[in-house]
């Protein structure tokens, strides 16, 4: 059964990621870190993308669970990872992204 969430969730460790992961089909992540400019830009696309798809939205700021970094290879804020009934299925990590642009990768468009 799909749930619609409407707004992203904010987590801090990879412990919390798991538990979503091990609950929702569909997850995007987006890694951040507090004062990153393009991440706060970011917000608002991440609230219609959560509105507009079935998948989880999730906000990692990982600054308390750095291993959780090098796990999944994030070298730059923001990086956007797509998980697919908990397996890693796609990544983004260009900067700013259109809602639509989103929305696509999302579902795999």
């Amino acid at each position: 059964m799909s749930t619609t969430h409407d707004r992203p969730i904010t987590i801090e460790t990879r412990t919390e990621l798991d538990d979503v992961l091990a609950g929702e089909e569909r997850v995007l992540v987006m890694v951040r870190t507090e004062g990153c400019t393009i991440c706060q830009s970011m917000e608002p696309i991440l609230d219609n993308v959560a509105r507009a798809t079935e998948a989880r939205v999730v906000v990692f700021n990982p600054k308390r669970d750095l291993d959780a970094v090098a796990a999944f290879d994030v070298r730059s804020v923001p990086t956007f990872l797509l998980f697919a009934a908990g397996e890693l299925v796609d990544r983004r990590a260009d900067g700013f992204v259109p809602t639509a642009d989103l929305v696509a990768f999302v579902e795999g468009e």
